[in-house]
């Protein structure tokens, strides 16, 4: 159990890392955030920081050597680079957690072994491969990237045959998975978090809703039956088992069917705090950041429950611009990631 006046060490320095410090500083908790050079809003939030590049082992080595536990903001973190580390302190949640989930292919053969439901999907490393994935698929289908996909980025709707060898060449020709198209009524993510002594506590069942592949709008409670948020409950929970995860993690579902057909099928995991659940840090007893600190640092976890109706709205690229009209909004609270330049597409900030 880490004690207060400890250090944790976070890959990273987005908004994530910059909300992850914030919540770890009422604990007593100091941070050291690792990130290579750029825009690093989270720098300003924490004791310390290292600017290097992920593959910089002997800065890789320095920084491990002043923290006292291990997390990260987002999934692509290098192989080499949780290996190398997860030798010299404790990097939770493990390299297990990263290894499923940066490759799009091995995530879903690990929720195809769990038992959980998904649409079905094939390895494509060809045109051949991707011809006769669609056959058996239909069309249209979801053409993406195994590794370094969010946001929309590295994924293509196939609508037509003839399409095959353009959408292969806008991925770059790199290995992809092709998953069949679900007609979903709506998507929902449940934010979890597993302790190190194996306690799961979910958060209320979010609603999201995307605009130009970007999470827009996250609402609660999410318009679904109970059982079925029963079931995405669940399915969290067993994720989070097969895993050994320790920490905060997200589990994005498709809603399918209507009335007494309605059912979940998993989309994706993702190993970290997430967007959707931005809405804790007002909306429930516990945020999801300091969820997450409380599991890293083997401390017990918070409760999760909902303190009334929620909207969360992200403020993408300008949208951020419009800060004093949303001060002047009664109910409304604004968090800015303090970011250097707004662009298009950019989040700088949520409501």
């Amino acid at each position: 159990m880490l004690q207060p006046g400890k250090t944790i060490g976070i890959l990273g320095g987005g908004q994530l890392a910059r909300m992850l410090a914030m919540a770890a500083a009422p604990f007593g908790l100091h941070c050291h955030i690792f990130a290579p050079a750029g825009d690093n809003p989270a720098f300003e939030m924490a004791h310390a920081h290292s600017e290097a590049a992920y593959d910089d082992f002997d800065a890789l080595a320095r920084f491990a050597d002043r923290v006292d536990v291990i997390t990260y903001e987002f999934e692509n973190v290098p192989a080499a680079t949780a290996d190398f580390l997860s030798a010299r302190k404790p990097v939770r949640p493990g390299p297990k957690a990263l290894a499923v989930t940066q490759d799009r292919l091995s995530e879903k053969q690990f929720l195809r072994q769990a038992g959980l439901p998904l649409a079905d999907f094939f390895a494509i490393d060809s045109l051949s491969d991707l011809e006769a994935a669609i056959a058996q698929t239909g069309l249209p289908a979801v053409l993406k990237t195994r590794r370094m996909g969010y946001d929309g980025k590295g994924q293509v709707i196939v609508k037509r045959p003839e399409e095959c060898p353009q959408a292969l060449a806008a991925l770059g020709g790199r290995s992809c998975v092709l998953e069949a198209f679900v007609p979903f009524l709506r998507e929902v993510s449940v934010i979890a978090a597993r302790a190190q002594d194996g306690t799961v506590r979910a958060f209320d069942v979010c609603e999201n809703r995307h605009r130009h592949h970007i999470l827009s709008q996250t609402v609660l409670p999410a318009h679904l039956t109970p059982s079925t948020a029963a079931k995405a409950l669940a399915y969290a929970a067993t994720i989070a088992e097969k895993l050994a995860y320790v920490g905060v993690f997200t589990v994005e579902l498709f809603v399918v069917g209507e009335h007494d057909q309605e059912t979940v099928l998993v989309n994706e995991i993702a190993p970290r705090v997430h967007n959707s659940g931005h809405w804790t840090i007002e909306g429930a007893q516990t945020s999801q950041f300091a969820q997450h600190i409380r599991a890293i640092a083997g401390w017990p976890l918070g409760e999760t429950r909902r303190l009334g109706r929620v909207v969360m709205d992200n403020l993408v690229g300008e949208e951020a611009a419009g800060w004093a009209q949303i001060l002047a909004q009664e109910g409304a609270h604004l968090h800015l990631y303090g970011k250097a330049e707004i662009r298009q597409g950019r989040k700088m900030g949520h409501v």
